[in-house]
Order: structure tokens, then C-alpha cells, then sequence
């Protein structure tokens, strides 16, 4: 139990890290001094405060709660490795190079100012890396103490970043946003079911 505090603990100063530099007044002030290496800086600084985190917890998982046995394992791992494949596909979709911060340093001329991406995943979800993510921490076959407490704060901080994020992106996109929202739900694709007869109807 005691490292299981410290892993919160320590993912509480990462949730507080990774927060504070997103919010507006923070990067009003960081961002005049680091110039076009700050969402560089935003995805360093948020790795390394993450590092202790995933350290501890793989030095220390706790008590094994549960361990799914195969063949089920392997369809979980399955699971897991599309989350990972999926996670990676919206990112190219959305430029990987914006999102990681080095386009910001390589290209000379300003960047064009960010669009509203209503297709590909986030057609299911309007926040797909965080679903994805999701997938990835409770499709694990295999469950400790310490593992459950760090997968329902990761949980709960996907949560509360959403609906800051959401704020944000609102402010930005307006009305078009809003009927986005609407449309798709936030974390959890449940309108699949209605997108599905959608797309056979497509084919047909």
C-alpha cells in the first residue's frame, strides 16, 4: 500500500506538471522565452515526470490481483497492440511531427493554425488517443494493486483533461465544435453501433 501512495503521489506531481503547462497563462509565459521549442518542451517535460511513476510501478507492481489466463491473454494482448497500432494511425493523421514539437523547430515559416479533425477516429470519438489509451491500461491481462491504482488515476486524469481540453478547443473552433460535440461522444465510441450500418450502407 505504501508504494502504491507513492506511486499517486508522484502521478499527482505529473498530472500538476503536464497541467500547468497547458494552461494559457503558463504558456503566455514560457512560450515568448523557448520561442518554437516549447510543445517540445511540454512533451519532455511531461516524459520525464512520468518516468518515476513507471519506474516505481515496475520495481513494485504490489499484489497480484488477478492474472487472465490464455488463450484469453493473448486476445487482451491483442486488444492492446490494436490500441497501440490505432494510437498511432491518429496521430499521423493529425501530424505527428506538430504534435511531438519538432515541426515547430524545422519548418522556417509559421505554422498554419490547427483544424478541426472530424474524420478518421475521432468520426467515433472526440478524443481518440485518450480512448486508445484506455484500452491499452485495462485490456492487461495482468493486475496488481499498484497497477489498478495507477490505471484509475490515469483513468481520471484522461477524464478531467478532456473536459479542459474540450474548454479549449470550444473557444477556438466555436460553434463548429459544438455541434461536433453533439454528434460524438467524448471518451467511450458507444455511437459505433449507428456508425456501422452507416459504412455497410456505403458498400451497397
Amino acid at each position: 500500500m505504501a508504494e502504491g501512495l507513492l506511486s499517486l503521489g508522484l502521478m499527482a506531481m505529473w498530472g500538476l506538471v503536464h497541467s500547468l503547462l497547458a494552461a494559457r497563462r503558463v504558456k503566455q509565459v514560457l512560450e515568448p522565452k523557448l520561442g518554437r521549442g516549447y510543445r517540445l518542451f511540454y512533451n519532455l517535460a511531461a516524459g520525464v515526470t512520468l518516468l518515476p511513476v513507471l519506474a516505481l510501478t515496475a520495481w513494485r507492481p504490489g499484489e497480484v490481483l488477478y492474472q487472465v489466463p490464455s488463450p484469453w491473454r493473448w486476445g487482451m494482448m491483442a486488444m492492446q497492440l490494436w490500441a497501440v497500432l490505432a494510437a498511432a494511425v491518429t496521430l499521423l493523421q493529425t501530424d505527428i511531427w506538430r504534435f511531438l514539437g519538432l515541426r515547430q523547430l524545422l519548418q522556417p515559416q509559421p505554422l498554419a493554425p490547427n483544424r478541426l479533425t472530424v474524420n478518421g477516429f475521432y468520426r467515433w470519438v472526440r478524443h481518440p488517443l485518450y480512448f486508445f489509451s484506455l484500452v491499452l491500461l485495462w485490456f492487461s491481462p495482468l493486475m496488481t494493486v499498484n497497477l489498478l491504482i495507477l490505471y484509475l488515476a490515469f483513468s481520471l486524469y484522461f477524464y478531467i483533461g478532456a473536459i479542459f481540453e474540450e474548454r479549449k478547443l470550444v473557444g477556438q473552433f466555436g460553434p463548429a465544435y459544438q455541434a461536433y460535440q453533439q454528434r460524438t461522444p467524448m471518451l467511450i465510441p458507444w455511437k459505433m453501433t449507428k456508425i456501422i450500418p452507416e459504412i455497410r450502407g456505403m458498400g451497397d
